[in-house]
């Protein structure tokens, strides 16, 4: 992030049309009343703010000299991820109506993600964040969030007809933390589960925002066998197993895995995913690369899975397929490694392809 403001794709944001739903336009009823078969439409529901990021590496945040600001947020990375890959996408969340909340529905827009969904606060800001990847490879974060307008997001201000449109619904727990948006986070899935949505679910644990650890292990599996999909890291594994091995099948699958779940992923890092389902289980390895800035590594990773799931929903079932859809994923995380920033790194299908052409399943 450090190296950029925010992205400015002109080539992509031309092909936007001047309405803000033109990505949804493309999935709409039809003029008879009629609804056409479901699209591959990904709809990603939760928080987009700004990241505050030194403009040195491998500082502390007191020892940072300056900051520059870029777009972030999980679920927004993975919208504009999946535009990025050719794929349709759209964003719910809400944001101040202040110089920040428009700068970031305009991100959307230049990146040909639907933003329709989107809602403005007129008495409360766009969340920051300020991070940094300390010396010590660990990350730093700080949060102003008191409260934010992402937090103020109400069930009335939902955007239904946009979320039963979905092919998959995407989210994360950052959204379950504070009311009212824990309940306008449940009433979205359920308007989604109802429509025959597939519900994506990628915990992101932020212990800082969360009242206490207690708090976020209660609030994360809260929903947990809601979803169809589930994509989590090594540490969460830990965390939400209280400390159990992260390696360890029978602990993922005794633990975490729930009757009614289609895929569970397990991220880890440059060494690739594991992927468990009821028919099998396996590990596909990484791409290797430079790595400059993991950030958005992670929700790159979940783009990529979703792209391909959205246009083939039995994917899961032939692990062939699967593996190859997993070794794009992992692909598309490589990549956003190599630059600096979450949503400027995140890369197009093309570019993924060009890496895979090196590498074989």
């Amino acid at each position: 992030m450090a190296n950029c403001c925010f992205p400015l794709n002109l080539d992509r944001s031309s092909k936007m049309s001047k309405n803000s739903s033109s990505v949804a336009s493309k999935v709409s009823s039809d003029a008879n009343g009629g609804t056409h078969k479901k699209s591959s439409l990904v709809v990603c529901f939760g928080e987009m703010l700004i990241d505050f990021v030194p403009t040195v590496g491998g500082v502390s945040l007191s020892e940072a000299p300056a900051f520059k600001k870029a777009p972030g947020g999980a679920p927004a990375n993975v919208a504009v991820g999946i535009s990025r890959l050719g794929g349709l996408s759209a964003f719910i969340g809400k944001v101040g109506e202040d110089e920040f909340g428009h700068m970031l529905a305009d991100i959307l827009k230049q990146n040909n993600v639907d933003n329709s969904g989107m809602r403005f606060d007129a008495n409360a800001r766009t969340a920051l964040a300020f991070v940094t990847l300390r010396a010590d490879g660990e990350r730093e974060f700080m949060f102003f969030r008191n409260p934010s307008a992402d937090m103020l997001l109400r069930e009335n201000e939902l955007d239904a007809d946009l979320i039963k449109k979905a092919t998959i619904f995407h989210y994360g727990s950052i959204s379950l933390i504070e009311e009212p948006c824990r309940s306008a986070h449940i009433a979205a899935l359920e308007i989604a589960k109802k429509s025959g949505g597939i519900l994506s679910y990628d915990p992101n644990l932020r212990l800082p925002l969360w009242p206490s650890p207690e708090a976020a292990r209660k609030g994360i599996m809260s929903i947990w066998n809601e979803a169809d999909i589930i994509k989590i890291s090594e540490e969460e594994i830990s965390f939400l197993t209280n400390g159990d091995d992260p390696y360890d099948d029978n602990v993922v699958l005794k633990k975490l895995f729930h009757p009614n779940l289609k895929l569970l992923l397990v991220t880890e890092g440059p060494d690739g995913c594991r992927y468990y389902t009821k028919e099998f289980k396996g590990k596909v390895g990484g791409v290797k690369v430079n790595a400059v800035d993991t950030t958005g590594a992670g929700d790159a990773f979940v783009s990529g899975i979703l792209k391909s799931l959205a246009s083939d929903l039995n994917l899961y079932k032939d692990e062939k397929r699967l593996r190859e859809a997993l070794l794009f994923a992992n692909a598309c995380g490589a990549l956003t490694v190599t630059e600096r920033g979450a949503i400027p790194a995140l890369p197009t299908k093309e570019a993924v392809l060009q890496v895979l052409h090196k590498v074989s399943v």
